[in-house]
């Protein structure tokens, strides 16, 4: 028998939102866009009148009541926002925002009380499963050392509280050391992804990160290390950045597509 299609909600239309949008809207088996919320109305209306499916601009309780699945993709600044609202509905919250979930625990339990879910997609980074499965034994260390070009980390609070400056570089400057947690909430915007690993782990208190902006490069890169008792390994991303966005690489808004082809696939590979 044929599974009944789920509906799916999209918050923001922004560099990820919109990739997602117009692969929804061109057609995923098993879902279908219903509606979107945006702080900015006419801009998304805009983009949605490109469409081939009509899909009307709604507030964050009209997306939560219309949409089974919530695709959160907008700055952290609304994160909860969007967040609370679909969690308290019940609804799966698929999320890239990682600093977001730092910064809003509370959200877990609200799910938990509601029966909501959220899903955190691997968004810029890799081997996350790896991690979550060493996390099943005893890891002792989890190490993160992102380097970007000096772009794609600009406006970033911390760098502005800390008065640094990434502009003229002729050699790579660290600008950050300190733990995960201390990494998302000074580079929100940037390092979502040392999040995610922490939220993966260890934690993102005991995750130790580093941030470098390097003028010899043109992509954002991660490095991961993982020391445990079942494994140790070593990963590197080099991800291409968005057009429109240069601290958001390509592949973040492509992870969210395969976290919403894994919702109704009837394969799915990785736990």
């Amino acid at each position: 028998m044929k599974e009944a299609v789920r509906t799916v909600g999209i918050a923001g239309l922004g560099t990820i939102g919109r990739v997602v949008g117009r692969a929804l809207d061109d057609g995923i088996e098993g879902l279908r866009l219903v509606a979107v919320a945006a702080g900015r109305r006419a801009p998304a209306e805009a983009e949605l009148a490109g469409y081939r499916h009509q899909v009307p601009v709604v507030d964050a309780a009209t997306l939560a009541a219309q949409a089974e699945i919530i695709v959160e993709c907008v700055p952290k600044a609304a994160f909860a926002a969007i967040a609370g609202p679909a969690l308290d509905a019940g609804r799966i919250l698929v999320t890239v925002s990682g600093a977001g979930l730092l910064a809003y625990p509370e959200l877990v339990e609200r799910a938990r009380a509601a029966g909501g879910h959220i899903i955190l997609a691997t968004g810029a980074l890799l081997g996350l499963d790896a991690v979550r499965a060493a996390a099943e034994g005893n890891i002792r260390s989890v190490r993160m050392v992102t380097r970007k070009p000096p772009r794609s980390l600009a406006g970033a609070p911390y760098l502005a509280a800390q008065g640094i400056s990434v502009e003229g570089l002729s050699a790579p400057l660290r600008v950050f050391e300190g733990t995960a947690r201390e990494g998302a909430a000074g580079f929100p915007a940037n390092v979502n992804v040392a999040a995610a690993l922490g939220l993966a782990g260890i934690g993102a208190d005991a995750t130790t990160l580093e941030i470098w902006a390097d003028p010899g490069l043109r992509r954002n890169t991660h490095m991961i290390a993982v020391d445990a008792d079942s494994a140790c390994f070593t990963m590197t991303i080099e991800n291409v950045p968005s057009d429109d966005n240069p601290g958001t690489g390509r592949i973040t808004a492509l992870s969210v597509i395969a976290a919403l082809r894994g919702l109704v696939a009837p394969l799915r590979v990785g736990s």
